[in-house]
């Protein structure tokens, strides 16, 4: 039975210009204005480091706070690797605040990529004794939640201190996504009561059909999860609509997706990812390929990536063919003004 599709949002790397880096930061904020104008629900960014994509989405989200009104604003994802839990529950917390409630932070962790090459910027002096699992996010998460961070809290002088993080966005730690890729990480974000970011690469564990292994996940973490079938589970798929594009944009984006296509069904690296196909095509073809799939119909929410490379004009006519075509083929509808 498939659910209705009652949250539908997008997902954007944010590339920029190694020379004029402000072009494409002004760029993504506006992709956002345009998602919440088309009454996409949600809009996610995710987070590069050392390269030309966004690093800091947090601080891009907190200037998308004061150009928007509705639309909920996440990251898919923050390694965590990278963060100091403390500090980065102080950002998080002043853009919720800013936002009035909107933030829906995604994390994942493990070591940072390339740790060698970066410890000594990163963690100069403490690398080897820096724990990378999952006590660094459900430590995050207490102190969201308004968890002491210090013993001490009063004044000093004519300094207030509190013992907690400042400001405190109630509610905020129950909004706390986790990007989970193998069967290990699904149980424990599960049991640990943390909402479910599933996405286009996903660990293989015994067939070689992404659709299958996808839903298997899903199952997975519903079947652990206390609020079982009413858990909430975030899909996310590259789909490109083609409906109003034109002709050279559509051989673009069929050259985009046949230059990925290698990939699908065959595991890669250690780990055995599999990578799901891009989507492109009509509205009605994508619509019935999703329709027809087995993970689509198990979730009620979805973040459709954009590709990492395209245009801005490409962007553009992409969403508004999800919102205007594909939405409402799979049961959507945009919100209000």
């Amino acid at each position: 039975m498939t659910r209705p599709l009652r949250s539908l949002g997008f997902l954007t790397i944010g590339l920029f210009d190694r020379d004029d880096p402000r072009a494409g930061h002004e760029t993504t904020l506006s992709i956002i204005e345009r998602g919440e104008s088309l009454g996409f629900d949600s809009a996610w960014l995710r987070d590069r480091h050392l390269q030309y994509g966004i690093s800091s989405p947090v601080a891009v989200l907190a200037a998308a706070t004061q150009r928007t009104s509705r639309i909920r604003l996440g990251t898919a994802v923050i390694p965590l690797g990278w963060e100091n839990p403390l500090r980065l529950a102080e950002d998080l917390a002043t853009v919720d605040v800013l936002s009035g409630g909107r933030l829906e932070p995604g994390f994942s962790v493990g070591p940072p990529r390339r740790l060698d090459e970066v410890a000594p910027a990163l963690y100069p002096d403490t690398a080897d004794r820096e724990d990378f699992g999952y006590e660094r996010l459900v430590r995050l998460r207490r102190f969201l939640a308004g968890e002491q961070a210090s013993p001490f809290a009063g004044t000093e002088g004519i300094e207030e201190y509190s013992e907690r993080v400042e400001p405190h966005a109630a509610g905020l730690a129950d909004r706390l996504w986790y990007g989970a890729g193998s069967p290990g990480s699904t149980t424990w974000a599960a049991e640990n009561g943390f909402h479910l970011l599933t996405s286009s690469v996903i660990q293989a564990v015994e067939p070689t059909d992404f659709d299958a292994e996808q839903y298997a996940q899903i199952r997975r973490y519903r079947d652990a999860h206390r609020d079982g079938e009413a858990a909430r589970v975030s899909q996310g798929l590259v789909v490109v609509p083609t409906d109003s594009a034109t002709p050279e944009q559509r051989r673009r984006y069929e050259a985009y997706a046949d230059s990925r296509r290698g990939r699908v069904g065959i595991p890669q690296g250690p780990r055995g990812m599999l990578f799901a196909e891009d989507l492109v095509g009509t509205s009605e073809q994508i619509a019935e390929q999703l329709l027809s799939s087995r993970a689509f119909p198990e979730v009620d929410e979805v973040a459709f990536a954009l590709p990492f490379d395209f245009e801005p004009d490409d962007y553009v006519q992409i969403l508004e063919d999800i919102a205007g075509r594909l939405g409402p083929l799979l049961g959507w509808a945009p919100a209000a003004p």
